[in-house]
């Protein structure tokens, strides 16, 4: 193994963390709009405002504030991976990071077995369906510190989606390196799948709070990214 490519949501973060704590934060936001209020009203005119606003499906949004807001609320009602509203989001929590009023979660074991791979000469990468700006803020500002001097690059949906096998070749290609030489962490099984399919080591993350898997899935799966089977070094827990 070359690289670790680590999923964020359910394999070293909580779901409930996501749902329960960055999309409500996301969606109040969305919401102040109507009242002339918030980030997404007071920063419209802002550049990088614009340009996440463009990539949303449907071109709704880039009439107006207020059409950006029906159309973010809508896109995550229906919980679409889509590119535009995740820039979106990685903006609003940006400013929730920097003041304080988020802190990013990640399960206990994850600062070491970043520092402990990242230390062998392997690089751990980050593929999510989260913004790469998301990603970094959660790292950046997480419950353990910032992690990210051991983080070597970051993906997200520009790439491709995750659960076809092409954007793991991507990954791999922009790596410089073989699919084989990655092993790809996920607590999705059709991501894990797809990380297979295109040549990857995979193995599904069984995480507090995660739905259980089928019983007939016949995927290797870990419950610690301290496991020798995710990071190669000392045993299996």
């Amino acid at each position: 193994m070359k690289v670790l490519l680590l999923d964020i949501e359910g394999t070293t973060t909580s779901i409930a963390f996501v749902y329960e704590t960055l999309f409500p934060y996301a969606r109040a936001v969305f919401e102040a709009t109507f009242a002339g209020r918030g980030a997404l009203f007071e920063r419209w005119d802002e550049p990088e405002v614009r340009a996440a606003v463009a990539l949303m499906a449907g071109g709704a949004g880039q009439h107006g504030p207020h059409a950006a807001a029906g159309a973010a609320l809508a896109l995550m009602h229906a919980d679409v991976k889509d590119t535009g509203l995740k820039a979106l989001q990685g903006i609003i929590w940006r400013d929730g990071y920097r003041r304080g009023e988020l802190r990013g979660h990640v399960f206990s074991d994850v600062a070491e077995a970043l520092r402990l791979v990242s230390a062998s000469g392997v690089r751990v990468a980050i593929y999510s369906s989260g913004s790469v700006e998301a990603q970094r803020l959660l790292f950046s500002f997480s419950d353990a510190g910032d992690l990210t001097p051991h983080l070597a690059a970051y993906f997200d949906t520009t790439t491709g989606p995750k659960k076809e096998a092409a954007s793991y070749r991507a990954i791999a290609a922009e790596l410089g390196v073989a699919p084989a030489e990655i092993r790809f962490c996920s607590d999705n099984l059709d991501e894990v799948r797809a990380a297979i399919a295109a040549g990857c080591e995979a193995l599904v993350a069984v995480r507090p709070g995660n739905p259980p898997l089928p019983a007939d899935h016949g995927l290797m799966t870990f419950s610690s990214l301290l496991d020798r089977r995710v990071t190669g070094i000392g045993s299996a827990t």
